[in-house]
């Protein structure tokens, strides 16, 4: 005796993709995972970091007797160096994890970020991408944000005709302020005003940091300023983290502390709106939902 085969539910296809919806009035917002970090992408950011690191602080780092302290060479060295290196994370990421809808996601808000860059013009350190990089990698977690950070900055070095020896050690900077957001305490225990607050705080962090790294990118080769900020190759730690901290106090103090205004003032306005549609984004991607595939026949 046959049994009868059970009807498909209604709507049902030959192919369907299956999540459970939480019930109606206990929503929760999740980190989402476009991009799975597994052990090769933790290895590949952990190096690229380290190596950023000597990237930015060999000045300081480099003892006085090695030839790296008197090189005039290290820093484009570094420029060479980086882009391979972030090519070679980039890669890793997107090796383990980045599918079609986390690349739409990511094309979208790396185009955004770059719009948004030009609005500033570099007037005051105005630059309103970095609250939209900080939000994103919240939401999005650590290895999106890095990949959206590096690529947002390089789109918008295209765009802006900034392309030089700068450019990857902003790829990486930026890279590092969109991580570092995805890195916060989850947001299913801090909501609302809180949150909004945690992340208008670690932008302006954030905002004043970025600022600080890049000047170390760029001190080295500005040795023509009086003794009192400029690079002095060889001379002891103490000596030259003294000029070094007087040298931002002179020339960036002005572009930071705007930056990071702009970017509290645009987290604690505009964060509640952007944070909801990446959210809603993210649940309608559905990057965690388990692909199933069932047969009629």
């Amino acid at each position: 005796m046959k049994l009868p085969r059970p009807r498909p539910a209604r709507g049902a296809g030959n192919c369907a993709t299956s999540h459970s919806r939480p019930a109606p009035g206990k929503e929760t917002a999740p980190r989402a995972n476009p991009i799975r970090l597994g052990p090769r992408s933790i290895a590949a950011l952990a190096l690229i970091t380290l190596i950023g690191i000597a990237a930015f602080a060999w000045p300081l780092l480099a003892d006085g007797n090695s030839g790296l302290a008197h090189s005039h060479d290290a820093p484009w060295l570094f420029a060479a160096l980086l882009p391979l290196l972030l090519a070679v994370v980039l890669a890793t990421i997107a090796d383990t994890g980045l599918d079609a809808k986390a690349i739409a996601m990511l094309g979208v808000l790396a185009a955004a970020g770059a719009a948004l860059r030009p609005l500033g013009a570099g007037t005051a350190g105005i630059e309103p991408m970095f609250f939209l990089m900080v939000l994103s990698g919240r939401v999005l977690g650590p290895g999106f944000g890095f990949v959206l950070g590096a690529l947002s900055m390089f789109a918008s070095a295209l765009l802006t005709g900034g392309v030089g020896p700068w450019m990857p050690f902003q790829m990486l900077a930026m890279g590092w302020v969109s991580m570092g957001a995805g890195l916060l305490p989850a947001p299913d225990r801090l909501r609302g005003r809180g949150e909004l607050a945690l992340l208008a705080g670690y932008g302006a962090l954030a905002s004043i940091l970025y600022g600080t790294v890049m000047n170390l990118q760029g001190w080295p080769y500005i040795g023509s300023l009086a003794s009192g900020i400029s690079f002095v190759p060889g001379d002891p730690l103490p000596d030259n983290l003294a000029r070094f901290t007087a040298y931002c106090l002179a020339t960036s103090l002005g572009w930071d502390l705007p930056r990071a205004v702009v970017t509290v003032l645009a987290t604690l306005t505009l964060g509640p709106t952007v944070l909801k549609a990446l959210r809603r984004a993210t649940r309608r991607a559905a990057f965690d939902a388990p692909v199933t595939f069932t047969s009629t026949s």
